[in-house]
C-alpha cells in the first residue's frame, strides 16, 4: 500500500445560516506535492482552508491533515501544519528575530534550536539585515516573507498558503516561489490558494477549481489547459507581402488557418508538437522569412474563463471573514 494522503477532504460542507459557502468539496493531496485551489472571489477557497486548519468547524463532512481528523484531533492537526493567511499576522511591535523566537517559545522549542533556526529562516527569506528592525518598519513584501518564515518555525510537514504572494512585487514573488519549491523538494506538502494563475501553473502538481462551493474541475495544469481547447501553431512572417504564400504553406499541412494581416501573424489549430514540426519543415526552402514560429497552448486563464465565465480577479475576503 502507498502512503496515505497528507491532506484529504471528503464531502466538506460549511453553512452560514441559510447560505452554503462550501458544498461537498472533496480532494486529496499526496505527500510531498502541491495542490493549487483556484476559484472566483467568494467561491469557498478560504472557508475550505479554514476548515482544514481547524479555524472553523465543518457543518458536515470529513477532513484529515497528516492523518489527523480536523474535528476529533484539532490539536494534532495544528502540530502537523503551518498556515500563512491572506494578511500577515506577525507582531508589528517586535523585530523579525523576536517574532520568530516568540513563535518558537510558544511551540516549546529550545532556545538553542531557535537561535539556529531563526538565523536560517532570516537568511532563507532575505531578511537578515532587517532582522533587528521592528516589523512596523517593514515593507508589505517583507512582512509576507516574515509571515511565511514564522509558519515554518516548527518545520511542519504540511503547509497551507492562502494567497501567500498577495502584495508582493514580481521579483519577491519569484523569490518566494523558489523557497516553496525547496520546501517541496524537502518533502513538505503544500495546499495553495491563489488568484495568480501563473503561480498555480508554476507551483502546483494538481489543481482543483471550485465555484459556488463546488468542485467543478480537477487535474494537472496541463490536463486542464488541454481540456480548454486545442493548441495552435503561431507563425509570424517578416514581411506582410508573404502572408498569402505562408498561408498556402500552412494549409499544405493543416486545413484551417487564421490570418491576422496587421500582426503579420497566422494561427493554425494543431495537434501539438508534431504539427508544429511538420509546419516548420514545410517552410524550408520556400524563401519566406519568419520572425517566429511556435506552439501556443491554452493558459490557465483560458481554463478559468471557460469554467467560471470570467477571468481571475484580485483577492478579497470571503463569507467567513464577513460573518465572523
Amino acid at each position: 500500500m502507498g502512503d496515505p494522503p497528507a491532506i484529504e477532504a471528503i464531502d466538506l460542507v460549511k453553512e452560514f445560516g441559510e447560505q452554503r459557502a462550501v458544498d461537498g468539496v472533496s480532494f486529496s493531496v499526496p505527500q510531498g506535492t502541491v495542490l493549487g485551489l483556484l476559484g472566483p472571489n467568494g467561491a469557498g477557497k478560504t472557508t475550505t482552508v479554514r476548515m482544514m486548519t481547524t479555524l472553523t468547524v465543518p457543518t458536515s463532512g470529513t477532513a484529515r491533515v497528516a492523518g489527523h481528523d480536523v474535528v476529533r484531533e484539532p490539536a494534532a492537526v495544528r502540530r502537523s501544519m503551518g498556515l500563512t493567511g491572506q494578511a500577515a499576522t506577525v507582531d508589528e511591535l517586535l523585530t523579525g528575530r523576536e517574532n520568530l523566537r516568540l513563535i518558537g517559545a510558544l511551540y516549546g522549542l529550545s532556545a538553542t534550536y531557535m537561535r539556529r533556526a531563526t538565523e536560517d529562516l532570516l537568511e532563507r527569506f532575505s531578511l537578515v539585515e532587517a532582522g533587528n528592525k521592528v516589523v512596523k518598519e517593514y515593507s508589505g513584501g517583507m512582512r509576507r516573507r516574515l509571515d511565511l518564515a514564522v509558519s515554518l518555525v516548527a518545520t511542519p510537514p504540511v503547509l497551507f498558503l492562502d494567497e501567500p504572494t498577495t502584495g508582493l512585487d514580481p521579483r519577491s514573488r519569484v523569490e518566494l516561489w523558489d523557497v516553496l519549491r525547496e520546501l517541496v523538494d524537502g518533502g513538505t506538502t503544500l495546499l495553495l490558494t491563489t488568484q495568480y494563475l501563473e503561480e498555480a501553473d508554476q507551483l502546483a502538481d494538481r489543481i482543483v477549481v471550485i465555484d459556488q462551493g463546488n468542485v467543478i474541475a480537477e487535474g494537472t495544469p496541463l490536463q486542464l489547459k488541454d481540456s480548454s481547447g486545442a493548441a495552435a501553431v503561431v507563425v509570424t512572417v517578416s514581411h506582410a507581402a508573404d502572408l498569402g504564400s505562408a498561408e498556402a504553406v500552412i494549409r499544405s499541412v493543416v486545413p484551417e488557418v487564421h490570418v491576422e494581416p496587421n500582426a503579420r501573424q497566422l494561427t493554425a489549430p494543431a495537434d501539438g508538437l508534431a504539427d508544429m514540426t511538420r509546419i516548420a519543415v514545410a517552410f524550408e526552402g520556400t524563401g519566406i522569412e519568419l520572425d517566429d514560429l511556435g506552439l501556443k497552448r491554452p493558459t490557465l486563464d483560458d481554463v478559468f474563463l471557460r469554467l467560471t465565465g470570467h477571468r481571475a480577479e484580485e483577492p478579497e475576503a470571503e463569507i467567513e471573514e464577513a460573518v465572523s
